[in-house]
């Protein structure tokens, strides 16, 4: 059964989908099947993803309020590698109209939970808000993966975060948890930076991954070629970290297995 991650930040700027669209790709380059769903009416993960937002004939929109079924929504073999469900402007009326509805926190979950099971992972690109879009991101997810500079005020909006993951959990999602925290946008001459991540590793022990993403000038330029970074210049520092990330998560998915095995036996 898949594994669902939402990937979010009440903050903006913080390197959130650039983490979406290139963990993605790095995941689906392993021969993992991925699912990428965009729920941030900007679209720009649809974007990254090589998708025209404004050419597509159904997006979460759809999804989320028409419940149109989800063979109907995905977008099969992006540029990345990975099937999305993309998002435009429409997106934010998503949130208008979810208002109206029954269990409306859940309803992500009752639409992406039959097919999970065709996927090994899937990642959910939250709106930098905490807003409906993202309580229903929460609600289906297995985990929250945080992208984070390494910045003055970071500490403290982190722990308002993971504060607010706390009472969703106790509303909505009971098994919800931390995937793990993530260092973006980060450059070692910076004594800040390294005064943050110090920090965080002394505050977050094993939730901090080894995994730095640094400041990386073709990060910042795949997306305006509709490719992830790793399908843009593969050599890039940037696409060469995301890639060590995939391959973290995934060892660290597989020693949870294992210990889940281990308490069960």
């Amino acid at each position: 059964m898949g594994k669902i991650i939402s990937i979010a930040n009440q903050k903006g700027g913080v390197g959130k989908t650039t983490t979406a669209v290139n963990l993605a790709a790095s995941m689906a380059a392993t021969h993992r099947k991925v699912l990428l769903i965009d729920l941030d009416a900007q679209g720009n993960a649809t974007m990254a993803s090589g998708v025209d937002k404004y050419d597509v004939d159904a997006t979460a929109y759809e999804l989320l309020v028409d419940e149109v079924p989800f063979d109907k929504v995905v977008i099969e073999e992006t540029s990345g590698g990975y099937d999305l469900i993309a998002a435009n402007g429409d997106v934010t009326a998503a949130e208008i109209k979810l208002m109206e509805v029954f269990a409306r926190e859940v309803r992500l979950r009752n639409m992406i939970y039959p097919i999970r099971g065709n996927y090994d992972f899937i990642f959910i690109d939250c709106p930098p808000a905490l807003n409906l879009l993202t309580i229903n991101a929460m609600a289906a997810s297995d985990s929250v993966l945080v992208p984070m500079q390494c910045e003055y005020y970071a500490l403290e909006g982190l722990t308002a975060l993971i504060d607010t993951i706390g009472k969703l959990a106790a509303v909505v999602n009971a098994d919800l948890k931390i995937e793990g925290l993530l260092r973006t946008m980060f450059d070692p001459r910076n004594r800040l930076a390294n005064d943050v991540s110090d920090q965080l590793k002394k505050h977050f022990g094993e939730k901090v991954y080894r995994t730095v993403i640094p400041r990386n000038v073709r990060l910042a330029e795949a997306p305006s070629h509709g490719k992830p970074a790793m399908y843009y210049d593969k050599y890039s520092n940037g696409a060469k970290a995301y890639l060590a990330l995939a391959g973290e998560i995934i060892r660290r998915d597989e020693m949870e297995k294992e210990r889940e095995t281990e308490i069960h036996e």
